[in-house]
């Protein structure tokens, strides 16, 4: 076989695989809404709505121990203040882990406020939240969540704005025992998402809508007690190399809005023990 029909061959399997790592009908179930979340373009494109009666929300059919999700999102366009989209996991139980993606909608002009958290058995309270460098609402974004057993990573467009890594070394809970699903929802939050709650939603503004797109998941399957994941797995022992690492501190330096390692007034009696080496 010619170098030309070999690459051609290649190029055809990857667009295969991306397809079929994109089809949110074979992926996803959408868990809630009553018809308003809906699985279009032959399962390239999921829409999800909110009025005044109900949200909408969708969530992977199968559970995994570790892995990496990338999500295409289109936010809220518009006054969206009110309203929050979300993509995160989450495990079942009321001892709940949980890696979270939430976007706080804001008034027309207002930048949106990206919330991220890491819950471990249901504690969570360490916050970051960002400005995005970026109208969210104009075209569609990628967002990844990245977890493995020694660390989380979280990016926007491959550009990280978020370690977390695992510190049971000094006594720190890290989320590696409990497989989790992923989710994504657009629910009203006006009682605390913008500003507070001082700011609720216009339902005249209604029905709001999120877009997502090119779902791809790679990870550890878990079913019946045990996991499996692709040998060739690269998320499974990726680190920060130097290059994400200067990104990360760009982001942090800029877009950062609120870091709970640097909330004194909240922690008086010292800021939480993994700080030290999370950013």
């Amino acid at each position: 076989m010619s170098p030309f029909k070999i690459l051609l061959f290649t190029a055809l399997l990857a667009a295969v695989f991306s397809l079929t790592a994109a089809d949110f009908n074979s992926d996803v179930n959408v868990a809630w809404g009553n018809g308003r979340g809906k699985i279009l373009n032959n399962g390239q494109l999921l829409t999800l709505s909110l009025d005044k009666s109900s949200g909408s929300g969708f969530q992977s059919k199968t559970e995994y121990l570790f892995g990496k999700i990338d999500m295409q999102i289109k936010l809220v366009p518009g006054n969206s203040a009110g309203t929050v989209t979300t993509f995160y996991l989450k495990s079942e139980g009321s001892t709940w882990d949980e890696i979270d993606f939430e976007f706080l909608g804001n008034m027309s002009g207002d930048p949106y406020t990206l919330h991220t958290n890491v819950y471990t058995q249901g504690k969570g309270d360490k916050e970051q939240q960002f400005y995005l460098w970026f109208d969210p609402t104009a075209n569609f974004h990628t967002y990844s969540i990245l977890w493995n057993p020694q660390r989380i990573i979280l990016t926007v467009d491959d550009t990280p704005i978020r370690e977390f890594k695992n510190s049971e070394s000094i006594g720190v809970l890290f989320p590696k025992s409990k497989p989790m699903s992923m989710y994504a929802s657009l629910w009203n939050a006006d009682d605390w998402a913008t500003r507070g709650g001082l700011v609720k939603t216009d339902w005249s503004k209604a029905p709001f809508m999120a877009s997502y797109r090119n779902i791809k998941i790679d990870g550890c399957v878990h079913i019946n007690g045990r996991s499996s994941c692709s040998p060739s797995s690269s998320w499974y022992t990726q680190q920060m190399d130097a290059t994400s690492q200067a990104r990360l501190r760009w982001v942090q330096k800029n877009y950062m809005i609120y870091n709970y390692c640097t909330d004194r007034k909240r922690f008086p009696q010292g800021i939480p023990r993994e700080c030290a080496t999370s950013a």
